[in-house]
C-alpha cells in the first residue's frame, strides 16, 4: 500500500466536484450572486457537498472494489489498484461525512435535511439501488436535482419552475449518457457488462438512444420556455419609434433567449462525444477534455451574468 498524498487526493475525485457548482444556480438567477453574505454561505454549502460527494465516492469504491478490478479503467482507482488501504479509505469517508453533516446543521437545519437525504440516497445507490434498472438512472439524476434544491434552501432564493424542469431534464440526460457510454465502453469486453454492472444487461443501445432523445429535447424545450418567460433585469431601453410598442416590450424582455444558442450547441456537442468518441461515462471528464464544449459553457455563464447583472 502506498497511501501517498497523491493517491488520497485521487481517492477524493476532486474533478467530480464540478457537479456541485449546481448549488449556485438559485443564487445566480435570483440576482444575488454578488451578495457577499449569501455567496459566502452558498460557498460553505458547496464545500459541504464536495466533502459529502467525496465520502460517497469512497464508499462506492469500497462496495465495488472487486468489480472495479475487472473494469478496463476503474481498475486503476486507488482502492482497486491497492494504492490506498481499505482501512484508511474507511476513516477518510467517515470523517468527511461526519464533518459535512455536522457543519450543515450548524449552517441551516433545512439544508442539513437536504444533505442527509443526499447522503442516504447515494449510500443506498452504492448498496443496492444501482442494481435496479431505471431506478439507478433516476437516482443519479436525483443527485443533481438535490444540489440545486440545496442551493435554493441555503441562499433563501428560488428558481422558476421551468428552470427547475430544465435541471431535471438535464440531470436525466447526463445520467442516461453515462449508462450509454458504459455500454459502449464494455461492449468489446467479454462478460464485462455482467461482471461490472448487472443492470447494463437490461439496457440496449436503442432503448438508451430513445431515452437520450427524450431528455435532450425536454432540456431544450424547458430551457427555451424559461428564457422566454423570465424577465431579467437590464436592457430596458425605449423603442417607441416602432409603430407597435409590443415589439419594444418583446425585445426588452426576451434577451435571455440568446443563451439558448450555447445551450443547444452544448447538448449537440455532448451527444457527439457520446456517439462519435464513445465518451460520457464521466461528464466532468468530457467537459474538461473538450475545449469547444467548455467554451460553450463559459459563454453561456458570461451571457447570463451580463444580462442579469451588468446591463441596465
Amino acid at each position: 500500500m502506498k497511501n501517498s498524498l497523491r493517491d488520497i487526493i485521487r481517492l477524493l475525485r476532486p474533478r467530480q466536484w464540478i457537479k456541485n457548482f449546481a448549488i449556485y444556480a438559485a443564487l445566480l438567477f435570483s440576482g444575488q450572486l454578488f451578495n457577499l453574505t449569501l455567496f459566502t454561505t452558498v460557498t460553505y454549502g458547496f464545500v459541504i457537498f464536495c466533502a459529502l460527494s467525496s465520502s460517497i465516492y469512497i464508499i462506492n469504491d469500497l462496495f465495488d472494489v472487486e468489480k472495479d478490478r475487472m473494469h478496463p479503467f476503474k481498475k486503476y482507482r486507488p482502492i482497486a489498484h491497492n494504492d490506498v488501504s481499505v482501512a484508511l479509505a474507511v476513516v477518510i469517508a467517515a470523517a468527511l461525512a461526519f464533518l459535512a453533516i455536522v457543519i450543515s446543521y450548524i449552517i441551516d437545519p433545512a439544508f442539513f435535511l437536504i444533505a442527509v437525504v443526499y447522503f442516504i440516497l447515494h449510500l443506498s445507490y452504492s448498496a443496492f439501488l444501482k442494481h435496479i434498472e431505471i431506478v439507478d438512472i433516476l437516482t443519479l439524476a436525483a443527485g443533481y436535482i438535490l444540489r440545486v434544491f440545496a442551493g435554493e434552501i441555503i441562499s433563501n432564493s428560488h428558481i422558476s419552475a421551468w428552470l427547475f424542469l430544465t435541471v431535471i431534464s438535464l440531470s436525466l440526460f447526463l445520467a442516461i449518457g453515462k449508462r450509454r457510454s458504459e455500454i459502449t465502453l464494455l461492449s468489446h469486453q467479454n462478460g464485462a457488462q455482467l461482471n461490472t454492472r448487472k443492470t447494463l444487461s437490461h439496457y440496449t443501445d436503442k432503448l438508451l438512444d430513445i431515452y437520450l432523445s427524450i431528455f435532450a429535447t425536454s432540456t431544450f424545450l424547458s430551457y427555451a420556455l424559461f428564457t422566454f418567460l423570465e424577465n431579467p433585469r437590464g436592457l430596458q431601453f425605449n423603442l417607441t419609434f416602432f409603430s407597435a410598442d409590443a415589439l419594444g416590450t418583446y425585445l426588452q424582455r426576451k434577451w435571455l433567449m440568446v443563451t439558448i444558442i450555447p445551450v443547444v450547441y452544448g447538448l449537440m456537442r455532448y451527444l457527439q462525444r457520446i456517439y462519435e468518441k464513445h465518451e460520457g461515462e464521466s461528464p466532468e471528464r468530457v467537459l474538461f477534455s473538450d475545449r469547444p464544449l467548455l467554451v460553450s459553457v463559459i459563454i453561456w455563464a458570461l451571457i447570463v451574468i451580463i444580462l442579469n447583472y451588468f446591463i441596465t
